[in-house]
């Protein structure tokens, strides 16, 4: 993941701890993000782990 560029603001993303609220609970994660615009880089391994976790336990409530 180091070197992945921003499309908008062409600057180099950097980790940074977020705060992520989806579907109703929250939690943070360290995702890359653009220092100029905040633009964050969502990568397949969050969105298929920590995001279908969240999803499987509202589907259990």
């Amino acid at each position: 993941m180091a070197g992945m560029i921003c499309c908008k603001c062409l600057k180099e993303l950097k980790p940074c701890k977020t705060y992520f609220k989806y579907l109703g609970n929250s939690f943070f994660t360290d995702v890359l993000k653009c220092p100029e615009c905040g633009q964050v880089y969502i990568s397949e391994t969050l969105a298929k782990g920590r995001m279908a976790e969240v999803e499987m336990q509202l589907e259990d409530k």
